[in-house]
């Protein structure tokens, strides 16, 4: 047996090994995708004994030469490839919609960029975006380009705060410079040196980086970008928009595309240039997505027709068009600009459905009775005409007998069928009885100079209540369309509220002796109830704001769990394709499943496995959108009220923390905080199911709800922050039971007080 193992090592050892050397190791690792461990290395060329020096002296010149790296000692990657496995964080999307990630270093991201996975971009229940962080894998691509690598995402780690943006204040005679941060939540100052400035001036807005930190000092930073000026009334969506990478501008191949769009002719579409549609939009709208028209039926019913832009006719797929739409997702919406999801050339004129102006669309016409039951529809693209373009307060206005040049000529054969349809509608949603929450918009109103003259709640009219009637029906109609020939399509879902914030919503009603059942099924029917009951009421606002807080949010998803809010079963987001991506791939969809493009039409509808992946995708850039131009409008706000320091305004609690309390002003809406150190001279304890802040010894009550007046005494433009001092008298009650005694018992530490309390003094 002894003799057969030497032969079978000799006869082993015989085998001829590739040579070692620089372009033989080089070329391995390139069959390898790049990557390699030492073992690896040592098993492909046959290495031992001596020969491990041989190969450690090339590892080493060639890690010094940088045509390879050596990470972790054992693991050797050529120049450009990625680390089998470790950190990464997205940086950027591309004008063809991929994602590109660099890997973490101890300064941040650092080194090549790699393409992100597009299977995996979704990992974790959400769509890896801008800034974020994620553990990763990288992986050789037949898809990608040069046989290089993609990057597998395994596990999101959510968005490292990379930038910090800011205010740079250089005092008189100084050469360093100090950055007030645009984030409420960043609470300290960073210092700037003179090699760090660039070519930042004093008051300038900025974007930075933190320098390494070590120690505890000030904490130091680089300036990369200047935005603008402090000065500058626009600074507020300047800094909205930096702040949440909303991407501005587009791609010249992008322009060169919108450039090159013609209208469409009749070919394949129906005409529709004789109905009289007209479209009904606030005054200031930059885009024109829907037109609308009625009649009635012989059977005492209506006939309604919704047209909506045709953008899949000019936004084909996978063009740069369509993936700097994506990378959008929407447009987003500031008190002085839009920054649209498509560019002008078709946002505001091809795809807009202007006055007179012949524009393709894709057209659905709906049959309802007299009590407003959808009886069927039909689907086409076609031609239209809109004969007027009118905002709500003119559609409302002539309705109301007040008739202008504009109005007068289509009151009769126009506007009253559209009401008449309405009045139908109106009979069906009360017996569909969706969810009656109010809701109270801002409306910032800026001068000729770009600074805030005045800021109001929107009015809102039976006019706007119409067209949102007819757009839910029109939605309704494109998912039921696409649902009925069993194709994957892109839901608007909204699920049912959790048993979490049901729970809390139960008790705070019960403080004010409101019943909310536990254990019974919560519907809109039984928050309405609720709304209705404390309609007249002074707790009225507060409820209604409860209740809100309470629901869950709309989402995208290919899997339809159904509507709660509107009750609907089956809804889809299909009216605004100019400003949603969403309703684009609709569009495509019903363009596909109902053959409305033509003899030479090429499939665009994306498998259910894509539009799960750009559902997730523009989900989070709504919310994204959502959260800009909240900051944007809290910082027209704080201006606004910059010049009223002092000032007494009256207003309402609508949150209670155990810091503190914020109030929402009447005049403005604005919300600010009252700390809990302007509440009262002594310790408070947060009783959370009552939603109240109750004194340790007077039992002074701070309640959510609560009418009170406040003295502003700090308005931040650029953080949008308010801070007030509490004016008006605590409620009185009881003090709670289990007091402290002493101060002393404060100091001992935080187990010997009750969870929530903090001190206040009222100043």
């Amino acid at each position: 047996m002894s003799k057969k193992i030497i032969k079978k090592r000799h006869k082993h050892a015989s085998a001829p090994s590739p040579a070692l050397d620089k372009k033989s190791l080089l070329a391995f690792l390139g069959t390898r995708g790049g990557m390699a461990t030492k073992r690896e290395i040592v098993a492909a060329f046959g290495i031992k004994g001596e020969d491990r020096r041989i190969l450690n002296s090339l590892l080493r010149e060639l890690d010094g030469s940088g045509e390879l790296s050596m990470k972790k000692r054992r693991d050797v990657s050529a120049a450009g490839a990625p680390p089998k496995s470790g950190i990464f964080q997205a940086v950027e999307i591309d004008e063809h919609g991929d994602l590109w990630a660099k890997q973490i270093g101890e300064d941040g991201p650092i080194g090549e960029k790699y393409l992100v996975q597009t299977s995996s971009r979704s990992a974790g229940g959400g769509a890896v975006g801008i800034n974020e962080r994620f553990v990763g894998i990288a992986q050789k691509s037949d898809n990608a380009e040069d046989g290089q690598f993609v990057i597998k995402v395994i596990k999101r780690l959510g968005v490292e705060v990379s930038k910090i943006f800011g205010v740079l204040h250089i005092e008189t005679g100084q050469e360093v410079g100090r950055i007030i941060p645009a984030d409420r939540k960043t609470k300290f100052e960073i210092m700037v040196m003179p090699q760090h400035l660039g070519k930042a001036k004093n008051g300038d807005l900025v974007s930075l980086r933190l320098l390494p930190n070590r120690g505890q000092g000030i904490r130091k930073g680089e300036i990369i970008d200047v935005l603008g000026n402090v000065a500058d009334p626009k600074s507020a969506s300047i800094l909205a928009i930096a702040a949440h990478n909303i991407p501005i501008g587009f791609s010249t191949a992008e322009e060169k595309e919108a450039e090159a769009a013609l209208t469409c002719s009749l070919e394949y579409r129906k005409d529709l240039r004789e109905i009289p549609f007209v479209t009904i939009d606030p005054e200031d709208a930059r885009d024109h997505d829907d037109a609308v028209y009625a009649r009635p039926s012989a059977n005492g019913g209506h006939i309604i027709m919704v047209a909506i832009a045709d953008v899949a006719h000019y936004v084909r797929p996978n063009t740069a068009l369509d993936n700097g739409a994506r990378m959008r997702g929407n447009s987003v919406y500031f008190p002085d600009r839009v920054v649209p999801m498509l560019p002008f050339r078709l946002s505001a004129d091809l795809c807009s459905l202007g006055e007179n102006e012949v524009r393709p669309c894709l057209a659905v016409e709906i049959r309802v009775d007299k009590h407003g039951t959808l009886q069927g529809f039909e689907f086409c693209r076609g031609l239209m005409k809109s004969v007027a373009s009118l905002s709500y307060h003119d559609a409302q206005s002539a309705i109301d007998g007040k008739l202008t040049k504009q109005t007068a000529p289509i009151l009769e054969n126009v506007l009253k069928p559209l009401w008449a349809a309405y009045e139908a509608l109106k009979i069906e949603r009360a017996s569909r009885i969706p969810l009656e929450i109010e809701s109270n918009e801002r409306k910032i109103v800026l001068g000729e100079n770009g600074k805030v003259e005045s800021i109001t709640t929107k009015e809102r009219f039976d006019a706007h209540k119409l067209i949102e009637e007819f757009m839910i029906l029109a939605n309704v109609c494109a998912a039921t369309a696409i649902e009925n020939k069993h194709k994957p399509l892109i839901f608007r879902v909204h699920d049912r509220p959790s048993e979490t914030k049901i729970a809390a919503l139960g008790d705070f009603l019960a403080t004010l002796n409101i019943k909310w059942t536990k254990g019974e099924v919560a519907t809109p029917k039984r928050f309405n109830r609720i709304l209705e009951i404390a309609k007249e009421g002074e707790n009225f606002q507060t409820i209604n704001e409860m209740v809100l807080r309470s629901q869950a949010q709309a989402i995208y998803d290919v899997n339809n769990i159904g509507h709660f809010g509107l009750q609907l079963h089956k809804y889809a987001h299909f009216t605004s394709p100019i400003r949603r991506y969403a309703d684009l791939t609709v569009h495509r969809t019903l363009i596909d499943v109902l053959e409305l493009g033509g003899n030479n039409y090429e499939s665009q509808a994306p498998a259910k496995t894509e539009l799960q992946n750009i559902a997730r995708e523009i989900s989070d850039l709504e919310r994204r959108a959502m959260a800009a131009e909240r900051d944007a409008t809290d910082r027209y706000l704080a201006a606004y009220l910059s010049d009223r320091v002092g000032a007494i305004f009256e207003g309402r609690i609508t949150s209670v923390t155990n810091f503190g309390v914020f109030v929402r002003l009447d005049e403005t809406m604005g919300d600010g905080l009252v700390p809990v150190s302007h509440l009262g001279d002594e310790y408070f304890f947060l009783d959370e199911g009552a939603a109240t802040l109750i004194g340790q010894y007077s039992g002074d009550r701070w309640q959510l709800g609560m009418r009170v007046q406040v003295r502003l005494l700090e308005a931040t433009p650029i953080s949008g922050g308010l801070m007030f001092d509490m004016v008006s008298d605590p409620k009185k009650g009881p003090a709670p039971k289990g007091r402290m005694k002493t101060g002393r018992d404060f100091r001992r530490g935080p187990s010997s007080f009750p969870k929530g309390v903090r001190r206040g003094k009222r100043r």
